[in-house]
């Protein structure tokens, strides 16, 4: 019966680990990134794809550059549909967030693609990328990875910038 009584506590555990992967924050300056996930990739893949939130708290926009990691080359791309064709290309330029603004990653909108993979992406790993802005210049982000299939972890919706539809 003893046993009985643990389960609840693991459970209760494992909730709490799950949410605390979510609930992370990477600072700099007055950006701040919310909720970065990364999605498992098969065996052999050469890309993958991770979100977030990025927020500017700041009254000066900054843009999101790129970035390094040793796992993957770091672009910033989009998904966005053109004469009814759904396309994924690179953000020229980096990516704007406005001042007093945020600005979420998440499928099929903008996102960051870790091309080059020296290994793939593993449901229950965590993985390190240095995001490069404009003005609060480099953050050290970690990533859970969670399955192939995964569609978040809270991050806002694709394509708005402090909540208007781009």
């Amino acid at each position: 019966m003893r046993h009985s009584s643990l389960l609840p506590l693991a459970l209760g555990l494992t909730i709490s680990a799950a949410a605390l992967a979510f609930a992370q924050e990477f600072k700099a300056g007055d950006i701040l990134i919310e909720k970065p996930w990364a999605r498992a990739t098969p065996k052999g893949a050469e890309v993958g794809g991770a979100y977030m939130t990025i927020l500017n708290k700041g009254a000066t926009p900054d843009r999101l550059t790129g970035g390094s990691a040793d796992f993957a080359t770091v672009e910033v791309h989009e998904t966005k549909s053109e004469n009814g064709v759904m396309q994924m290309r690179e953000v020229a330029g980096g990516l704007a967030i406005p001042a007093h603004g945020s600005v979420g990653l998440a499928p099929a909108g903008y996102h960051l693609m870790f091309t080059h993979l020296a290994h793939p992406l593993a449901k229950g790993e965590t993985v390190k990328a240095t995001l490069d802005f404009e003005h609060a210049g480099p953050i050290t982000v970690e990533f859970p990875v969670l399955g192939a299939g995964a569609t978040g972890g809270g991050a806002t919706k694709a394509g708005t910038m402090g909540g208007m539809k781009m």
